[in-house]
C-alpha cells in the first residue's frame, strides 16, 4: 500500500483529497504546516508528497528544498500559484509535477498514479470487498481462489475498480480497454460485464447508469 503525505494547511482541501485517496487504497498521512510535515518526513518514508507552497512556518518552496536533501521521495505541487514562474520554479526545484486549485480529484489521482508509475511505486495490489487484483501478475481472485478472466475482462475490471463510484461513459470504456471506437458495437461491452457480474458476482454493484454506461459502486 502506497504512503502518501498530504501537506495542506486547508482542512477542507487535505480531508477531501485524503477520503479521496483512502478510498483509492492509499494510506494518506496529513500535515497542515511545513514544520510537522518536516518532521514527519524525518521519521517515516513516503511514496509520495503532495505539497501546498502556501503554507504556515515553512513554506513549499523550502520544505521541497529539504526533501530533496534527505530522500528522492517524488512530489508533486498542489497551489493556488498559478502563474508560469511559480510553476518553473516549482519544477526546477525539482517538483515532479504541479497541479493548480482549484482541480478535479480525478485529475488529481490520474496525475499521482503517473508519477507513482515513473517511480515503479505504482499500486500493484487493488481491493474491492473480498477481490484481490494484482495489476502487475494480471490474476484476479476472490476470497483466495484463483478466479480466470480474459484479457479484455481483466482490463475491464481494473478500470472500474479504479474509477469507482464515478458513472463511466461507454465510448470512455471501449477506449480505454478496446483502443477504438465500438459504437455499433455495443452488445461488446453489455456481455463482458455481465460475465463480470458473475464471475466475481458483482450483479449488485457493478450499476448500469441510463443513458452513460456503467459503474462500480462501492
Amino acid at each position: 500500500m502506497n504512503r502518501i503525505l498530504i501537506v495542506e494547511d486547508e482542512i477542507a482541501i487535505s480531508d477531501l483529497i485524503k477520503i479521496e485517496l483512502e478510498s483509492k487504497g492509499y494510506k494518506c498521512i496529513v500535515a497542515n504546516d511545513g514544520e510537522t510535515a518536516s518532521n514527519y518526513i524525518e521519521k517515516d518514508k513516503y511514496d509520495l508528497i503532495l505539497l501546498d507552497i502556501m503554507i504556515p512556518k515553512v513554506d513549499g518552496y523550502e520544505l521541497l528544498k529539504y526533501i530533496k536533501q534527505i530522500s528522492e521521495t517524488p512530489t508533486i505541487f498542489i497551489t493556488a500559484k498559478n502563474q508560469i514562474d511559480d510553476k518553473i520554479k516549482g519544477l526546477n526545484l525539482g517538483a515532479d509535477d504541479y497541479i493548480t486549485k482549484p482541480f478535479e480529484i480525478r485529475e488529481l489521482i490520474a496525475r499521482i498514479e503517473a508519477v507513482l508509475r515513473r517511480y515503479n511505486k505504482g499500486n500493484e495490489i487493488q481491493k474491492i470487498d473480498d477481490i484481490e487484483i494484482n495489476i502487475v501478475s494480471r490474476i484476479v481472485r476472490k476470497n483466495g481462489f484463483e478466479v480466470s478472466l480474459t484479457p479484455k475482462e481483466f482490463d475491464l475490471l481494473v478500470l472500474l475498480v479504479q474509477n469507482k463510484n464515478f458513472a463511466l461513459y461507454r465510448e470512455t470504456i471501449f477506449e480505454k480497454v478496446w483502443g477504438e471506437d465500438l459504437e455499433f458495437e455495443t452488445r461488446t461491452l453489455d456481455l463482458h460485464i455481465q460475465r463480470l457480474r458473475k464471475k466475481l458476482n458483482l450483479k449488485e454493484k457493478i450499476k448500469t447508469v441510463y443513458k452513460i454506461g456503467y459503474m462500480l459502486e462501492i
